[in-house]
């Protein structure tokens, strides 16, 4: 085993391909492919296991990358400490639900980032797929809700792929309106007033279902539905065809163009908004960052974390 096959592990991993990693590490298919083989055989594990679609992580590979990155840190720091090189790259990859809170923290993460080489990522997609991207750490957190609809059915899921949802704060439901819609003005307004105007939701794709949803409660009936894959679109939507979200009620700058208001909705139901990680993996120094400045964003927008 050497301190090379290692990053090969590492660098596989977090191109999601052997194909994109060689190119990466300049490096062709053929030697790359055969360098794991050979790690693989000499650890008696299967890191990854290999099909038409792609590659993926083995539970023996997912503990074997938290070692691998471990080992890494630790040479990297001696050889900043001996050798006075630099630094190893910061690297940390966030994968969320469409939330503007996530992506301000992301942006308070950067800003306070002193090191002079990073690589951040940061994923706005479909539910089932953080979920994967958590599991197979294509991303170190995961950002989603759970609610009394899709508890069972989302934590089941976490269970099965050794993932852990640590809580962070718990929001009433609201709608994003336009400051047009006669709705703007009231304290609160009910699933039966929304009625005229059409129901937007992100698209969950062809595996979606309504425990995927990003909308914790919908219309009975809704004759105007529009799916849509990315905030910019719902928020167009929003505000040239009249139509409404339901959401945290948290916003930020992308709202605060006095075209968007955020309204209570009447509703039982609540959403509990967390981050998941994996069980096998151990935060990096960034990633950890990155939780902290997500929680002083919540709480500057009135919300209280759960600790």
């Amino acid at each position: 085993m050497t301190l090379l096959q290692l990053k090969y592990i590492v660098k596989i991993v977090e191109c999601g391909s052997m194909n994109e990693a060689s190119h990466e590490l300049y490096v062709s298919q053929p030697a790359l492919s055969s360098s794991v083989k050979e790690l693989e055989n000499e650890m008696g594990i299967e890191i990854f296991t290999r099909s038409s679609q792609g590659i993926a992580l083995t539970v023996d590979g997912a503990e074997f990358l938290t070692y691998a990155r471990q080992v890494l840190d630790q040479s990297a720091l001696l050889e900043e400490h001996y050798k006075n090189a630099t630094p190893r790259k910061q690297l940390c990859s966030v994968s969320t639900q469409h939330y503007m809170f996530a992506v301000e923290a992301f942006v308070e993460m950067i800003g306070s980032t002193k090191s002079d080489e990073y690589e951040f990522t940061i994923r706005e997609t479909r539910t089932k797929d953080i979920i994967n991207q958590v599991a197979n750490m294509l991303s170190d957190i995961g950002i989603l809700y759970l609610s009394d609809f899709n508890r069972d059915v989302i934590s089941k899921m976490l269970r099965e792929k050794h993932l852990e949802f640590h809580p962070l704060f718990r929001a009433p439901l609201h709608v994003f309106i336009s400051r047009d819609n006669p709705l703007a003005g009231r304290g609160q307004v009910t699933m039966d007033d929304l009625k005229p105007f059409p129901f937007i939701q992100y698209e969950q794709g062809e595996e979606g279902s309504f425990f995927f949803a990003e909308e914790a409660v919908w219309p009975d009936y809704s004759p105007k539905q529009i799916n849509v894959t990315d905030r910019a679109t719902i928020l167009n939507f929003i505000i040239g065809l009249n139509g409404y979200t339901v959401c945290t009620g948290i916003d930020n700058g992308d709202l605060n163009n006095e075209k968007i208001v955020t309204v209570p909705l009447r509703s039982d139901e609540t959403m509990l908004l967390g981050w998941i990680g994996n069980e096998r993996a151990k935060l990096s120094t960034a990633a950890r960052m990155y939780l902290s400045k997500l929680k002083a964003v919540v709480t500057s927008h009135g919300y209280s974390i759960i600790e």
